[in-house]
């Protein structure tokens, strides 16, 4: 029955490069992707899926559920579609949610003889304040039993990890004055900045290879000549758990603080956007999931790369087992989040890519949906995983 899938996928495949073609040529920024949920809750819904628009109080996320009479298994597919400022879809993101819109197209047209339900779910504003955070938080994976993603990038990679990350704005108020007849009347904030950066860079000697700690100064001033009285510096600070990077955060909390009392500054720390867990792949599920896309056609699929990076499914993987593999656009060395990478979706390769990675993601829930030994082996790693978390 599992052949079935690929058939399912020739009846629709144009319409989802069609759909993604289209989410290409109308790229749409965090929160504010309208269109392109509306298309894919359309087409969901053409196809019989309950819609759900507006959840977690973000109005372009959406849940779309498939239920089968019989009881069984509940897989979800996350579709991301939020683009970049100026670059547009740079980072495959229309590839993204076609992918897991089309697999839980054709997935769900079996799960009335293996029972249990597809969700699709839409996930808006990954490259700034992404939905999946709250979504974490607020039980909206409560029943699910896998949650998968498919990214497309310079070459094949199995699923790995990826560095937790908190953003923080430090904001000093000073006083002004003028800068040249009256200095010693003033309070500089920006002088604060610089030795907040100054003092961040004396830190880095005593860190793990795994942090990052990179930002800039939001506001320094307006004029050389006026003792600036406000000063705002953003950083992201990561590291490669969760744990790890709260006591980095705490000793910049405490640099921040020592800068502000040496210039006489008040300090205002704040988050400027949601904070990102480190992902926790499935390794179970990721050996499925890299089998099913070989047999997809994908014929070189590399080990886990580094990833220095961050992403909102790391929240995700901490409340349910999840993957967040790479498929390839046969450009080895292509460069993510540049013009070039939105180009390349649009050609051969990224259909090719489309194909097979909805394919494969199908066809992994398909194993999941029939295998209950092996789903129970997905649930027996995500729990030792959280036990050895806590």
């Amino acid at each position: 029955m599992k052949n079935r899938l690929k058939e399912e996928l020739k009846v629709i495949e144009q319409e989802l490069w069609a759909m993604s073609n289209q989410l290409y040529r109308n790229p749409e920024l965090g929160d504010q992707e309208f269109q392109s949920m509306e298309l894919f809750t359309d087409y969901l819904a053409k196809h019989q899926f309950n819609i759900e628009i507006g959840i977690v109080n973000r109005p372009t996320a959406f849940k779309a559920e498939y239920k089968s009479s019989k009881p069984g298994p509940a897989i979800a597919y996350l579709a991301e579609y939020d683009a970049l400022p100026e670059v547009g879809h740079g980072c495959g993101h229309n590839l993204i949610g076609t992918m897991s819109t089309g697999a839980g197209v054709i997935l769900s047209k079996l799960v009335a003889e293996t029972g249990g339900s597809v969700t699709v779910f839409g996930t808006p504003a990954e490259e700034t304040n992404g939905a999946k955070v709250p979504m974490s938080e607020s039980g909206t994976f409560d029943g699910i039993d896998t949650a998968m993603i498919l990214h497309p990038a310079d070459q094949s990679y199995a699923s790995g990890e990826s560095l937790a990350m908190d953003a923080i704005q430090y904001s000093y108020s000073g006083k002004s004055a003028h800068a040249a007849a009256s200095p010693e009347k003033g309070i500089n904030a920006l002088d604060s900045v610089i030795q907040l950066f100054n003092g961040i860079n004396a830190l880095r000697e005593h860190l793990p290879s795994d942090v990052r700690i990179h930002g800039i100064i939001a506001n320094g001033g307006q004029a050389a000549n006026v003792v600036p009285d406000k000063a705002v510096a953003q950083f992201y600070i990561r590291a490669k758990e969760r744990a790890y990077l709260n006591k980095v955060v705490e000793k910049v909390k405490n640099i921040a603080k020592g800068a502000a009392l040496m210039t006489g500054a008040k300090l205002e720390i704040t988050n400027y956007e949601l904070s990102y867990d480190n992902m926790i792949t499935n390794h179970t599920l990721s050996e499925v999931f890299t089998k099913n896309l070989g047999e997809a056609g994908v014929e070189i699929i590399h080990p886990a790369k580094q990833d220095y990076g961050s992403i909102d499914m790391g929240n995700v993987s901490q409340v349910v087992p999840a993957i967040h593999p790479y498929i390839g656009l046969n450009e080895p060395g292509l460069i993510a989040h540049t013009k070039e990478f939105a180009d390349k979706t649009i050609t051969g390769d990224g259909k090719s890519a489309l194909s097979k990675g909805t394919l494969a993601l199908a066809s992994t829930g398909y194993d999941l949906l029939t295998n209950s030994e092996l789903l129970q082996k997905v649930k027996d790693e995500f729990k030792q995983n959280q036990f050895l978390c806590n």
